[in-house]
């Protein structure tokens, strides 16, 4: 047997935080040197962060970068290590793997494929390497490989498939594997997506069996740069089994998963059922070979686990609630806030922001501990106050929320607001901004010349009273130099059904990519169950039992969410069907019959009508909103996955076809 140690280390990157990035990096090597580890695959673009957008258009960026790597070589004494930057050749830059050996740089891989397509935009930055090409370049006046090469170390031979090279139907793999490969490394910088880590698993061990080699993957971790986070995911199959898998989502800056695997029954595995292709001529031109002894290695028995909550019955719940805590948690440390503040208005969408910030403490401290916690988040959290002692503390010193009434506010919510907020700890104020309103119907009813009503002026007399709480709440914001997050969900986004400045303000909108109805399921299952490990909410309750309501008109109009625009359920399913599907009008009408045969078809022809035009209508909106997270392929944010003009026809054309229908 011929048996190596191999791991797939993760890490905590932040784009453009050279001293940080390196210290992970470092601290990763030094873990796996403890646990005697030969063979160590980091993320792609480690070094720089993967998020670094219109920087890598920067020479700065890519010398620092080349500065960061030499300065890293040294720790690889005796390791096989491969660190992630990118690389300016022949008037194009390259995402490369770079390959480091016993302190010394071997060469550079370059990622063929790129991602870009949603919230991935690698061809604005990057050039993809041809198959096939190798070159050399001059670093510091030291010659280096780079291409598509094929490493000989010590006898092993080393692969990559960068991230999208593995979600390709031609795979790199394939030719590594007919050249020999024994080991082929995937660091990845792949965003979470609800069920995307079984998609990975599956092209992990398939390759490992498709290729008969030892499959390494390494992604990155956290909230990196604001929009995607990292789910860390690692994992290491041989001949078409999982070895060994990592934990994923957590609050760690680093993460290790070793294996021992065994070289020489994949290559008979190879011998048998694989194929090869020598080279002409014996030419092997993009194999680089270095000296190296790899040390014997012992066998050790390996059971692969995984956490407990990824057989949850609720697996999505779980993914949305440690995905944005850990999200929250990044956004919060790394953008130097002093926590968070949140209008909670006693309705789901606010609820659920404060509940998850409450939730995110709760997993932090529960993983780290409250020392390693506190220190994250920096020292406004104990400075010229007493020495925490409980996570209740904790919750109350990071989170501020304010229930902010007008005379159309009830009991009903403003006692929902409270319960919630005592229950998770938060310090709660309550402001009356009845006076306010009243001052701006006021002024611009004298300055008009008439009087402002509610038959003539819905949406003006709706709309001053939301924004008159921005400026409040942005003061508390700013006292305590904390965060103020946005409430808005994706439902609310796809028709607009929010206030500009009022409450769409925020610095962070982190429910913005999900819908109401799965958020309602979410408060549901935070009431009664919760994440595995934690206590449920039960406070909850008092949201969960309300119909969602803006709670801006009159109390006579008995004013929903549903009778101002139409069921969620039906309103997130046109908006699948329209957005994501790509569907016209008169089809989604046409599916909409199907789903719902019971329903008048002149009541959803209307509603499909109306998700038109509002559709249309508020993309500029859609345009202003706060950052959000990225966390699944619905996501309506125009930077990043779901572009539209913000002048256009408004379907006009295709409306009047449906309207000749009804």
């Amino acid at each position: 047997m011929k048996l190596i140690r191999v791991a797939a280390g993760v890490l905590n990157q932040t784009a453009l935080d050279w001293l940080a990035n390196r210290q992970n990096i470092c601290d990763s090597i030094a873990e796996a040197r403890k646990s005697n580890v030969m063979v160590l695959c980091l993320p792609e673009l480690c070094i720089t962060g993967y998020g670094c957008e219109d920087a890598f258009h920067a020479p700065g960026v890519h010398a620092t970068a080349l500065k960061m790597l030499q300065s890293i070589v040294p720790e690889t004494v005796g390791m096989i290590v491969s660190v992630g930057l990118p690389i300016m050749y022949a008037g194009g830059l390259f995402n490369t793997a770079a390959l480091l050996v016993d302190g010394q740089i071997i060469g550079f891989v370059a990622k063929q494929h790129l991602a870009g397509d949603g919230i991935h935009y690698e061809p604005r930055w990057f050039k993809p390497w041809p198959e096939g090409i190798n070159v050399w370049i001059d670093i510091e006046g030291m010659e280096y490989p780079l291409g598509d090469l094929l490493f000989d170390i010590g006898g092993i031979r080393i692969g990559f498939e960068i991230c999208e090279d593995a979600w390709v139907g031609t795979r790199p793999g394939g030719k590594l594997a007919a050249r020999g490969a024994d080991i082929i490394l995937n660091p990845s910088a792949s965003h979470f997506a609800f069920g995307k880590h079984a998609v990975r698993k599956r092209f992990v061990i398939e390759g490992s069996r498709a290729f008969n080699v030892t499959y390494v993957y390494s992604n990155l971790l956290g909230n990196e740069s604001g929009r995607a986070i990292f789910d860390g995911d690692a994992m290491i199959a041989s001949d078409g089994q999982l070895v060994e898998l990592g934990d994923r989502l957590s609050f760690k800056s680093i993460g290790l998963t070793v294996a021992t695997v065994d070289i020489d029954s994949t290559r008979m595995k190879r011998a048998r059922t694989g194929s090869f292709e020598p080279e002409v001529d014996g030419d092997e031109s993009d194999l680089i070979q270095a000296e190296f002894k790899l040390p014997d290695c012992k066998l050790a028995a390996t059971v692969v686990t995984k956490p407990e909550w990824e057989d949850s019955e609720n697996l999505k719940c779980e993914e949305f609630t440690r995905s944005v805590c850990l999200g929250l948690y990044d956004y919060m440390r790394k953008s130097h806030s002093h926590g968070f503040v949140v209008s909670l208005s006693g309705g789901a969408d606010s609820a659920a922001c404060a509940t998850l910030v409450a939730t995110m403490l709760e997993l932090a401290v529960a993983e780290l501990g409250m020392e390693e916690t506190v220190k994250q988040m920096g020292d406004w959290v104990t400075k010229d106050q007493a020495p925490l002692s409980n996570l209740h503390e904790l919750v109350t010193r990071t989170l501020t929320t304010v229930y902010q009434s007008t005379k159309n506010s009830g009991n009903v919510t403003r006692n929902a607001a409270r319960d919630v907020a005592k229950a998770i700890g938060a310090r709660h104020l309550e402001f009356d901004v009845e006076s306010l309103v009243s001052s701006y119907r006021d002024m611009v009813s004298n300055a008009i010349g008439y009087e402002l009503n509610w038959k003539d002026h819905d949406i003006t007399l709706q709309n001053i009273q939301s924004r008159v709480r921005s400026p409040s709440v942005w003061m508390l914001a700013n006292l305590n130099n904390a965060l103020l997050l946005s409430t808005s969900n994706r439902s609310e986004a796809a028709v607009g059904y929010a206030t500009m400045d009022g409450d769409t303000s925020g610095g962070l909108s982190p429910i913005a990519g999900i819908d109401k109805a799965f958020l309602r399921e979410w408060l549901s299952w935070m009431e009664t169950d919760g994440p595995l490990g934690l206590a449920p909410v039960p406070a909850l309750k008092s949201i969960n039992s309300q119909k969602p309501t803006a709670e801006l008109r009159p109390p006579e109009y008995q004013q929903t969410d549903e009778d101002d625009l139409m069921p969620y359920d039906v309103l997130d399913y046109i908006e699948r069907l329209a957005i994501l599907k790509k569907l016209m009008p008169v089809e989604v009408f046409e599916h909409l019959k199907l789903k719902y045969a019971d329903a008048p078809p002149k009541q959803l022809g209307e509603w499909v009508i109306r998700f038109f035009k509002l559709w249309c209508r508020n993309q500029w909106k859609r345009e202003r909103y706060a950052p959000s997270f990225h966390l699944d392929d619905e996501n309506l944010d125009p930077k990043t996955w779901c572009r539209f003009p913000i002048l256009s026809g408004g379907f006009e054309y295709e409306l009047k076809q449906l309207e000749e229908l009804l």
